[in-house]
């Protein structure tokens, strides 16, 4: 058998950069650098002692993480998937004979994140970096919300009511209560049924770069975080939302704040929406079906969108993180463009 050489690696990195690898252009545009501080932070907090096996950088198993999220990969994949990619493997920058991160340092990592609510501070640490590199939020502010899938519970109809009641099942052993999501829901939306979380987000006009974020269970309904997610240093004070944002509360909330209202119009059977109402969310929908956009480069990059953890702490970290990196990915296609 033939041993790969120095020259070979070279050729199998090249071909990869022929092939358009578009983890190249994230290292070579993102400064990983600007995270060092806060995650610096939590290693040190978490470092006890010198004694033992050193942990891995930091900003290593930060870029682990992105990785995951552009993907939508497991634990266990993220591991494979690392020791068996090329492209992979360069983005961390590792070398063959380099030590890779198993499955449990990936999630006891990600844990430590969420623990120390820094997924939130890593996110608006690149916001202010974004507003202070030439992308502001300009031109508006469109406002929806996206659900997330989790595995299905398979619960009776009784614990289900209990669940949804805010109780937990008196008979559940403690090593199932750990295996059971009791606060996913869930909500009919398009004469289908889904069980998840919500990724409600705020997202610029102009930029399509998400601006705030917020995760609830999928059975809240979209308007109860809409004040929530309002930019007001957002260039413009246009707002746009489809019907589900609009009622006299939001609306009055709006104008008290100056901000303008392209929120689409509804009809009731008694009350038929106008032609011109009709124009307008016409010409509204233009606008909105951007934030469309940024759920889809979301679904079609990680594929199936199904987020498999456990209890919203979780699901919040985890959503928080996608939405981290395709705002870093985002970045990446406006820098070169």
């Amino acid at each position: 058998m033939n041993q790969a050489g120095l020259f070979d690696w070279h050729e199998r990195f090249e071909q990869l950069e022929d092939g358009g690898d578009p983890l190249i252009k994230l290292n070579s545009i993102v400064d990983w650098k600007l995270f060092a501080a806060d995650l610096k932070k939590l290693r040190d907090k978490d470092r006890k002692s010198n004694a033992g096996r050193k942990p891995f950088d930091s900003i290593l198993m930060f870029k682990i993480l992105i990785l995951q999220s552009l993907y939508n990969l497991s634990d266990d994949q993220t591991e494979f998937q690392i020791r068996d990619r090329l492209s992979f493997m360069r983005f961390l920058g590792l070398a063959l004979h380099n030590r890779v991160p198993d499955a449990k340092t990936i999630w006891l990592f990600r844990g430590q994140l969420t623990e120390a609510k820094l997924i939130e501070k890593l996110f608006k640490r690149f916001d202010k970096f974004l507003r202070n590199n030439g992308f502001s939020a300009k031109q508006g502010q469109i406002i929806d919300a996206s659900i997330v899938r989790v595995p299905k519970q398979r619960n009776s109809r009784d614990e289900n009511q209990q669940i949804k009641d805010g109780n937990v099942p008196e008979d559940w052993s403690d090593n199932k209560k750990r295996q059971k999501d009791t606060d996913a829901r869930w909500v009919k939306k398009n004469s289908q049924n889904h069980y998840g979380y919500k990724n409600h987000v705020q997202v610029d006009n102009k930029h399509k770069i998400i601006r705030s974020y917020e995760v609830t269970d999928a059975a809240t309904h979209d308007s109860n975080v809409f004040e929530e997610l309002l930019d007001d240093k957002n260039s413009s004070k246009d707002v746009w939302a489809d019907s589900a944002y609009r009622s006299e509360e939001k609306l009055e909330h709006l104008k008290e704040n100056k901000f303008r209202e392209h929120i689409q119009r509804k009809g009731y059977r008694n009350k038929k929406l106008t032609e011109r109402e009709k124009q307008g969310n016409h010409t509204r929908s233009k606008t909105l079906s951007r934030v469309e956009h940024v759920f889809g480069i979301q679904a079609q990059r990680a594929g199936n969108l199904i987020l498999r953890t456990i209890g919203k702490v979780r699901a919040k970290a985890k959503i928080g993180l996608r939405n981290l990196a395709y705002n870093i990915d985002r970045y990446c296609t406006l820098a070169i463009s």
